[in-house]
């Protein structure tokens, strides 16, 4: 076999492998969602704004690219994203989003958050199982754990008809520790099979 034939074929068996360990470099944790909602039937359609839970927060980049996902994963099970619209009508519903980003030990456990909806309350649990294939040959890297939380409220009287919480963990300086790509998993996971069964926690991957 010739060099120039030798230097063809090395190559061509490496590119799968390259491609193969940037698929793993970008890839995103399970994701760990909770859902609460009003014991009658959860609404599918009407118009919507989404408003930041933390109102000095809603003007950063990070919430604006959270907000975008969540509002994409609105539009697809049927509501209507009225941000920008002329109209003298309120929207019928009020979005309320928060992403929290923490950076820690994998040592060190999380506490339980409880929420809910009409005075029943759920726990989101811990976290743990969220598997993240720590190498522990070495020095762990720490984790990032990135939640996103989302309530859909009647404008009319405030009420909570729907709401959400999705967490995962990424080690901390990967592609998938980074708002763009935790944004679209978490809300996709968030919306899976909406509006979910009230009180489960389940694992999307």
């Amino acid at each position: 076999m010739s060099k120039r034939m030798a230097k063809h074929w090395v190559m061509g068996a490496l590119l799968p492998a390259v491609a193969l360990l940037g698929g793993c470099a970008t890839a995103v944790s399970p994701v760990e969602v909770t859902r609460f909602h009003a014991p009658d039937p959860v609404a599918r359609s009407g118009g919507f704004l989404i408003e930041s839970m933390v109102p000095q927060a809603s003007d950063s980049i990070e919430f604006r690219t959270y907000a975008a996902a969540v509002s994409q994963e609105m539009q697809r099970i049927g509501f209507t994203d009225e941000a920008g619209k002329q109209t003298l009508v309120p929207s019928e519903y009020v979005v309320r989003v928060d992403a929290q980003r923490s950076v820690q030990s994998p040592l060190v456990n999380r506490s339980p958050v409880s929420v809910g909806v009409g005075g029943s309350t759920g726990s989101y649990g811990s976290g743990v199982g969220l598997g993240i294939g720590i190498d522990l040959s070495g020095k762990p890297k720490n984790i990032v754990t990135t939640s996103l939380s989302v309530q859909i409220r009647k404008r009319a009287d405030n009420s909570t008809i729907w709401e959400g919480r999705a967490m995962t963990q990424a080690k901390e300086g990967t592609p998938a520790a980074q708002p763009g790509l935790a944004a679209a998993k978490l809300a996709s996971a968030l919306y899976s099979d909406y509006p979910g069964k009230s009180g489960e926690t389940i694992t999307v991957k």
